[in-house]
């Protein structure tokens, strides 16, 4: 194993992470799983290819159908402490000391703990976010709760298409999420069951074998519960199958909408007929694909016994209560958040903290006890045909301006090392940037016209708005090296978008470019002149 040096400043925070033990406890779980992982990434490639050959349209799977007819098996019944989530806290980056302060007292009665898509990777993101959680889970930060008392800790690594590049095990760098996991249960594990707080999980995209990890840390089988995000189109048609290979370990079903959408040009984007219209007319949730989506969630889960629960609400609240725009805000949240709590969800999050309690509020007022699992949705009757139906809709020159804004400025934030950002008064992530940078490659490949004059989505039209968009921003950059930034992330943009095959993911794009590689690691390159510590 090799380990890059501590980043500048958290000499002591590596250190009381990095532990002998420690080392060895994720030599093992990387050295057992990477082939494993490996695999199954493959095997999802391989699946996507034949897709492609074939023609062929996802369905639920002949091979499984017993697993879905038969009506007694259920999931283990959570803990107590994951009975009532109605409002989680998402986008929640932890090494965001300040931020992470503000959730831990917070009223939500959950934290999503983001690793993933409200969170930038750098080596020194993943120290500091680290060593936070495992001072808020020992009860060392000041002025927060007991860890037994304060929101619980919805611990996300990683998804499985990140590498942590400051990790070398047996030659290969680690997988991000096992890194992620890794580190959270050897410091955290123990502790949080002593509290009966966890370990509780968000995993997206695959989920891998556990019971090394019990049997390592000592720790009862079936004690880890992970809520699964359905951000998949695919796992859609395998939602039962998930619950019931993690039946032991389930704590639920997640769905939200932007990371599925972008899933329907991932794996369909070059056919004609999945082109999908702009985002910020025509699609929500309120759209057959999209509603049929979180009906069968919720009606899946709740017919086995496992929680479902919905997406963030990025919108965010103007300071003063006072102004019509205040309470536009609210209203609009409200009546999205309706849908779903109406549909049968137990919980969804919010970004914005003061959205906590009217939450609250709107679950206590139309819905009954700590949760909705009495709401088996028996009126629910989804059709592969219903999942798969894309919505009507152009293409508008504001919807292609604000996609190709925020898949910049996305870009634009991880160079600064930013996992989110706010524009137009909402948090964007990275669930957002892969719908944005996902519709204009899709539009661009099918010459959709918009619908104010007719005019194609070419690569030339892109282009020119590109860089009118970042002539526009540069200047209120702040300082010459932040324009130059801008910049260069409307040049990556433009390469991801005009790229001939579409790019899976952006932020495993981005997280093997040499452009944000070297511009995170330029300033530990000049103290440490690229000198690795050998420690197994």
């Amino acid at each position: 194993m090799e380990l890059s040096p501590p980043p500048r400043g958290l000499e002591a925070e590596y250190a009381g992470l990095f532990t002998t033990g420690c080392l060895h406890f994720l030599h093992e779980l990387i050295s057992t799983f990477d082939a494993e992982v490996e695999q199954i990434l493959q095997l999802r490639a391989s699946r996507k290819a034949q897709l492609d050959l074939s023609g062929e349209l996802p369905t639920f799977l002949e091979s499984t159908a017993h697993i879905r007819a038969d009506p007694d098996w259920r999931v283990l019944p959570v803990p107590t402490r994951l009975q009532k989530r109605h409002v989680d806290i998402g986008d929640m980056a932890p090494f965001d000391t300040g931020r992470f302060l503000r959730a831990l007292r917070s009223p939500a009665q959950g934290i999503q703990v983001d690793f993933d898509d409200g969170n930038c990777p750098t080596f020194h993101n993943q120290i500091k976010g680290l060593h936070n959680v495992l001072l808020a889970v020992s009860n060392r930060l000041p002025d927060v709760p007991h860890i037994s008392q304060a929101p619980v800790l919805m611990l996300r690594p990683r998804a499985w298409n990140m590498v942590e590049h400051h990790m070398m095990v047996e030659g290969k760098e680690a997988p991000g999420p096992l890194f992620d996991f890794g580190l959270l249960m050897y410091h955290c594990g123990r502790t949080l069951l002593e509290n009966h707080s966890g370990p509780f999980f968000y995993l997206s995209k695959v989920n891998t074998n556990t019971r090394m990890v019990h049997r390592k840390l000592g720790l009862p089988l079936g004690c880890i519960k992970a809520t699964v995000l359905i951000e998949n189109v695919l796992a859609t048609f395998e939602m039962e199958e998930i619950l019931y290979e993690l039946r032991e370990h389930s704590a639920g079903l997640n769905c939200g909408i932007w990371d599925y959408s972008a899933s329907f040009v991932n794996k369909f984007g070059h056919r004609q007929d999945f082109l999908l219209p702009d985002r910020s007319k025509y699609v929500n949730m309120e759209k057959r694909f999209l509603r049929s989506y979180m009906d069968l969630l919720v009606q899946t889960c709740h017919r086995r016994g496992a929680l479902a629960t919905g997406g963030m609400a990025a919108l965010l609240l103007p300071p003063s209560h006072q102004e019509d725009s205040y309470r536009r805000v609210l209203a609009s949240v409200e009546r999205l958040k309706l849908l779903e709590i109406k549909a049968g969800v137990d919980g969804f999050m919010v970004y914005d903290m003061d959205l906590i309690e009217p939450m609250q509020k709107l679950f206590k007022l139309h819905s009954k006890g700590c949760n909705q699992l009495d709401q088996l949705r028996g009126d629910v009757a989804v059709t592969p045909e219903d999942l798969l139906s894309m919505p009507a809709g152009g293409v508008t020159l504001h919807g292609l301006r604000y996609n190709i804004a925020v898949g910049v400025l996305f870009i634009n934030a991880w160079l600064a090392g930013k996992g989110h950002f706010f524009y137009r008064g909402q948090v964007e992530d990275s669930a957002t940037a892969e719908i944005s940078r996902s519709q204009v490659w899709q539009w661009i490949r099918h010459q959709a016209r918009l619908e104010e004059d007719g005019r194609v989505v070419s690569r030339q039209l892109v282009t020119r708005l590109t860089k009118e968009l970042s002539a526009e921003l540069g200047p209120l950059a702040g300082s010459e090296r932040m324009e130059q930034n801008l910049h260069t992330a409307a040049d990556m943009f433009l390469e991801v978008v005009l790229k001939r095959h579409f790019p899976e993911f952006l932020t495993s794009y981005l997280n093997l470019d040499h452009t944000f590689l070297r511009s995170h690691s330029r300033r530990e390159e000049e103290e440490e002149e690229g000198r690795w510590r050998a420690r197994l």
